[in-house]
């Protein structure tokens, strides 16, 4: 059994993954294997994939599939004591990963997932663990009256402590665990799959930690700052998700949360839409409202965020 199973889930983005996997490669010790998702890659890019990395094992995503069902292609066939799930616009600048792996092990069994800092690329803090999530957190937070760096109970600590909630950009978490919780709820298309995951492992007695001296550099969007359209049709299927998890199957929690978001969202696409025909840079203000104005047609119907995504999606390619 090798140490460690790498799982990458890259939409047709060769810019970024093979910088990744040439960190990987880099600073990368311990027995591992790397599994790439290629999700909707060109025949052109797909090839140079194989070519340019022959020991990466590819699996082909040609259809759509969100966060969850494509991870889930490659968890099912890790053979590692650990999985590493990471998003490709990552890099190491350190051997991430084998420290993580001799920090978990030297910690109890119970410790079923460890997390690393994670900075931007201009060395500023991005995440380093993260609280819990409640409903009342969500709604805080869309009203901007509660963000995640508040929390010092759970996150932005120094050496190994223990957290939470993790992040899907990058977490390390015991393969018997994960399995044992059936891997990523597939009902989630973008998010919240991470903190569903890490709550659950919590409530069932098991523990999250964060190494803060293990740190990777994860992009999150920095390098694109122009919006782009694909955000018209994440939004509205991000915020399905979001409803359909904190309201936990609850009819009245799930009317109420969208009516709170119904108002939240209209707020903010008036604003943007107002903006966008005022401000220097319309297009990026225009996309938002788009976005929300998409959002605000779903909130109250039964698609699943799949299908929100999806017909968003094709009026787009």
């Amino acid at each position: 059994m090798v140490d460690v199973s790498i799982v990458i889930v890259s939409m047709n983005n060769v810019k970024q993954l093979f910088p990744c996997l040439d960190s990987i490669k880099k600073y990368t010790l311990v027995t591992h294997e790397v599994f790439v998702v290629a999700y909707l890659f060109t025949p052109e890019n797909l090839k140079l994939l194989r070519e340019t990395y022959p020991c990466v094992k590819v699996i082909e995503s040609n259809v759509i599939r969100g966060f969850s069902e494509n991870n889930n292609l490659a968890l099912r066939q890790a053979e590692g004591r650990y999985c590493f799930v990471v998003n490709d616009d990552t890099e190491l600048r350190m051997n991430t990963i084998d420290r993580l792996v001799k920090t978990i092990d030297g910690l109890p069994d119970d410790v079923a997932i460890i997390s690393p800092n994670i900075i931007y690329p201009d060395g500023r803090a991005q995440c380093c663990g993260r609280p819990p999530f409640t409903w009342r957190h969500w709604v805080a937070n869309k009203l901007h009256l509660w963000k995640e760096a508040d929390d010092r109970k759970y996150s932005n600590k120094s050496g190994v402590f223990q957290s939470y909630n993790i992040t899907g950009a990058a977490f390390m978490i015991r393969t018997d665990v994960f399995r044992e919780f059936g891997l990523f709820d597939e009902r989630f298309f973008f998010c919240p799959e991470d903190i569903a995951l890490s709550t659950s492992v919590n409530k069932k007695g098991y523990k999250c930690y964060v190494d803060a001296d293990a740190y990777l550099v994860h992009d999150g969007g920095m390098s694109g700052k122009s919006c782009s359209m694909t955000q018209t049709a994440t939004l509205p299927a991000a915020v399905k998700g979001m409803l359909l998890y904190y309201s936990a199957g609850n009819r009245l929690g799930l009317y109420a949360l969208s009516v709170v978001m119904f108002v939240v969202i209209g707020i903010n696409f008036v604003f943007h839409y107002v903006s966008g025909r005022l401000k220097d840079k319309p297009n990026k203000n225009i996309i938002y409202s788009i976005a929300e104005l998409n959002t605000l047609r779903v909130i109250f119907n039964k698609t699943t965020p799949k299908e929100v995504f999806i017909h968003y999606y094709n009026k787009i390619r």
